[in-house]
C-alpha cells in the first residue's frame, strides 16, 4: 500500500525512508474517513474541507492535505519550502501522530501523488467511458477479471478528476488489474484522467445525450470520449461498440488494436437470438471470431442480468476478458456472479406489487432500455418517470421519445416534474388515454397518489435523474417485513 514516504517523494522528490506509515485510502468527506486515511481538504466557497480537518482526524485520518495555515490547531508539515532532504527529515522527526501536510493546492497534490503511485505499480488498467452503461459495465468487467486477477474498481461513481485519483490511492502492490470508470464533462477531462491512470484497455459503451447541457452536441461528446482510445498504447486494445456510428469511427483515432462488439455478425464478438427472461435474466447466442475466414466460436448463454439491453454489457465484459487472456469458464463464471452488484433492484410493496428501482440516474437511452424491460414482464405495467436533466439541446426530443415509447408499453403513466410533463404530453399524443396519465410536480405527490392505487399484479418502474430523488418513492412504498 502507499506510504507516507511515497506521498512525500511524489510531492518533493525527497524520500524519507523513515516515513513508513501506510495510508489506507484517500477521502474528501470527513464522514467517510477510515483509520489511516489521507484526508484531502478541498477549498470551497460554501463547503470548505479545511473546516472538517478536525473531524477527519477524530475519525482516524493520519494526514490531511491543506492549503490554509492550520498550524495553530494541528501539527503541520509545510511542503512549500521543503527543498533540502535534511531539513524535511528533521521537521518530519518532530511530528507525532496525525498532522497536516500543507501544499499549494490539495487537489493537484492528490493528483500528483496518484500519478506517482500508479507509475510505481505493475498493474494493468481498463478504462471505461460512454454516455450510458459505463457503471454497470465497470461492475461486470471487474467481476469477470476478478476470476483470475486481484482487481480494484472505482467505488460508486468516483470517475472524475477527484474520484479517480482517490481510487488510485487504494491500489496496492497486490493488485493486478484496475477497472476505472471515466466520466466526461468538458474537453480534455478524459485525457487528463488517462495521463494519471495509463489504461492499456479502453471500452467505449455508446454516445448518448446525457450531459449535453454541459458538453454540447453528440459529436462534441464523442470527441471527448475518444480521448480514451487516443491515449491507449500500441499494444493496447480499444473495445468499441460497432452498433453506435460515433463510437465505430473512433477506430480511426487510436494506435491500439481495435476490437469491435455489437449485434452485427461482421464484428469480432456479437450476440443474436436475445431472449428476455424477465427478472430471471437473458438468454442469447454469443459468437466470437478470432480470425477472418474461420468459423466463429458459438456459445449459448443464460446470465442473470436484467433486460435485453444487458446483452451489450455482456459483450463488453466478455471482450475485456478475451483480450486479457481469460478462459471461457472464467468469463462465464464472472458474468453469472455479477448480477447482485448492479443497480436495478426489484422490491415489493405490502400488497405484493413489484417495484423496479432504477432511480440512480436517467437519460433517454437508459429510459428506453428500462421501458423495454418493463415490456418484457408480466402484469399491469406502471411507469413512474421523472425529469431527465442536463440534456441541453436534446431535452425536448429526448423526453418526447420516452413518452412515445411509454405509450406503447405501459398501462398507466405517472410523471414527475416540469420536464416529465413533456413525457406525459408525448404519451397522450402517441395514443395513451388521458385517463391513464397522471402528471405531478413533486415526489411527495407521487407517493400519496401511488400508495392507495397500486394493485397486487402491478409492475412499477421508477426512474428519473438522480437529483429528482425518485429513490424516496421506492423507500416509501417498499414493504419491510
Amino acid at each position: 500500500m502507499i506510504s507516507l514516504a511515497d506521498v512525500l517523494e511524489a510531492l518533493t522528490g525527497i524520500r524519507p525512508e523513515t516515513a513508513t506509515a501506510v495510508i489506507t485510502e484517500g477521502a474528501i468527506d470527513s464522514r467517510q474517513v477510515i483509520p489511516g486515511a489521507l484526508f484531502v481538504a478541498l477549498p470551497g466557497e460554501h463547503h470548505d474541507g479545511h473546516d472538517f480537518v478536525g473531524e477527519a482526524f477524530a475519525a482516524g485520518a493520519s494526514y490531511a492535505f491543506v492549503q490554509r495555515d492550520l498550524s495553530s490547531q494541528f501539527d503541520t508539515l509545510d511542503l512549500r519550502f521543503a527543498s533540502q532532504p535534511d531539513e524535511l527529515i528533521a521537521r518530519l522527526g518532530k511530528l507525532e501522530g496525525a498532522f497536516c501536510i500543507r501544499v499549494d493546492d490539495p487537489l493537484k497534490a492528490l493528483q500528483q501523488v496518484a500519478k506517482f503511485w500508479r507509475n510505481k505499480l505493475n498493474v494493468e488498467v481498463i478504462g471505461i467511458t460512454g454516455s450510458v452503461g459505463k457503471s454497470t459495465t465497470k461492475e461486470v468487467v471487474a467481476e469477470v477479471l476478478s476470476q483470475r486477477y486481484h482487481t480494484l474498481k472505482n467505488k460508486g461513481n468516483l470517475n472524475n478528476e477527484i474520484g479517480l485519483p482517490l481510487t488510485m490511492l487504494s491500489l496496492s502492490e497486490q493488485h493486478e488489474r484496475a477497472v476505472l470508470e471515466m466520466g466526461f464533462y468538458v474537453p480534455g477531462e478524459i485525457e487528463f484522467l488517462c495521463d494519471i491512470a495509463l489504461p492499456r484497455i479502453g471500452v467505449v459503451t455508446n454516445i448518448g445525450t446525457v450531459h449535453a447541457l454541459r458538453a454540447g452536441s453528440q459529436e462534441e461528446i464523442a470527441r471527448g470520449k475518444s480521448e480514451l482510445v487516443q491515449a491507449l498504447p500500441e499494444d493496447g486494445y480499444a473495445i468499441l461498440n460497432y452498433d453506435d456510428p460515433l463510437v465505430r469511427k473512433m477506430a480511426e483515432q487510436t494506435h491500439a488494436h481495435v476490437f469491435f462488439y455489437g449485434m452485427d455478425n461482421v464484428v469480432d464478438l456479437w450476440a443474436d437470438n436475445v431472449e428476455s427472461l424477465g427478472l430471471e435474466g437473458i438468454r442469447f447466442f454469443l459468437h466470437y471470431r478470432q480470425e477472418t475466414n474461420r468459423p466463429a466460436e458459438v456459445l449459448q448463454l443464460r446470465v442473470p442480468l436484467i433486460g435485453r439491453h444487458s446483452v451489450q454489457t455482456v459483450l463488453r465484459a466478455t471482450a475485456v476478458g478475451l483480450v486479457d487472456g481469460l478462459t471461457w469458464q472464467e468469463i462465464v463464471t464472472g458474468l453469472r456472479s455479477a448480477s447482485n452488484k448492479l443497480r436495478l433492484i426489484a422490491v415489493h410493496t405490502q400488497n405484493g406489487a413489484l417495484i423496479l428501482d432504477d432511480t440512480y440516474n436517467a437519460s433517454p437511452e437508459s429510459m428506453l432500455a428500462a421501458l423495454n424491460l418493463l415490456n418484457d414482464l408480466e402484469g399491469r405495467k406502471v411507469a413512474v418517470l421523472g425529469d431527465m436533466l442536463e440534456l441541453g439541446q436534446y431535452e425536448q426530443r429526448g423526453h418526447e421519445m420516452v413518452g412515445i415509447r411509454a405509450a406503447e408499453v405501459v398501462d398507466e403513466l405517472v410523471t414527475v416534474g416540469m420536464r416529465g410533463r413533456i413525457i406525459a404530453e408525448a404519451a397522450k399524443e402517441a395514443g395513451l388515454p388521458a385517463s391513464k396519465i397522471t402528471a405531478l410536480e413533486e415526489v411527495e405527490q407521487v407517493i400519496q397518489y401511488l400508495q392507495p392505487n397500486l394493485k397486487p399484479e402491478d409492475v412499477v418502474l421508477v426512474k428519473g435523474s438522480n437529483l429528482m430523488r425518485m429513490d424516496r418513492i421506492v423507500s416509501a412504498l417498499e414493504y419491510h417485513s
